[in-house]
């Protein structure tokens, strides 16, 4: 038996003896506004709502770019007020609209949730994206091929992936390929520093463990943000905007003790 295997052993064994107990389900967005919930936009200081876009209609929060000129790399993030530790998180997002045609072409029908995120506040105004983990959203592209959603990404991060460290930026999930404007569950499950689970449509399709700051993609930070090897057992959790429309709605999290 190895290591890792050994560990898994053992975590499974105490979660038996010891359960998590989680507490109960607790909306983070009301439907109305987004008054709980802060910006990042990239050029832009933290609080400021360029080109309105992150707004609220129809009980969504919806991520829209017809304010703007050229995108510019203006990648964007909504923080919700606090940071979490170990929890469940749920939500629903559906990608729509045309994408913005000066975005760099990687983010057509591209999207995803960052957690255990830096605070925004300690960005500076030309810092392109958090310190964070991503739970990446992707839609079909409609050519047949297939195209992963809840995927794994790492700005400015590692993971330990099946028993090793793994500094690959992306690491695809096993879901299904889903269509634009076709409504997905997805859910996220983290337990501090230890295992984190992403889930589809009902379906695990994605573990790692061990998430850390380090490698490279995030550019122009505050050297004393980047202390690279440092664990991350805590942090925020942001929606994200990178040059296409995505809504989302019924934006639940239980914290698990």
């Amino acid at each position: 038996m190895n290591k890792s295997t050994l560990a898994a052993v053992i975590l499974a064994l105490l979660l038996k003896a010891f359960p998590l107990q989680a507490q109960e389900w607790k909306p983070l967005f009301n439907g109305k506004d987004i008054s709980d919930w802060f910006v990042k936009i990239h050029h832009h200081a933290t609080g400021v709502n360029f080109g309105n876009t992150f707004r609220v209609e129809d009980g969504m929060i919806k991520v829209r770019y017809d304010q703007y000129g050229d995108f510019s790399d203006q990648f964007g993030h909504l923080y919700y007020k606090q940071p979490f530790s170990s929890y469940h998180l749920k939500l629903e997002y559906r990608f729509t609209g045309e994408w913005c045609k000066t975005a760099p072409s990687y983010t057509i029908l591209n999207s995803g949730v960052m957690f255990h995120s830096q605070d925004p506040r300690t960005m500076p105004v030309e810092q392109d994206w958090p310190i964070s983990i991503e739970m990446q959203f992707l839609a079909g592209l409609g050519d047949g091929q297939p195209r992963p959603t809840g995927n794994m990404c790492s700005p400015g991060t590692h993971i330990v992936y099946q028993g090793k460290l793994d500094t690959r930026h992306c690491i695809n999930s096993t879901s299904k390929t889903y269509g634009k404007d076709e409504w997905v569950r997805a859910e996220l499950i983290v337990l501090r520093d230890s295992l984190i689970t992403h889930i589809i449509n009902g379906d695990t399709v994605l573990q790692y463990s061990k998430p850390q700051i380090g490698g490279p993609v995030v550019n122009r930070y505050d050297p004393q943000q980047k202390q690279d090897g440092k664990v991350l057992s805590s942090g925020f959790i942001a929606l994200q905007s990178e040059g296409q429309p995505i809504d989302f709605r019924n934006i639940v999290i239980r914290e698990i003790k």
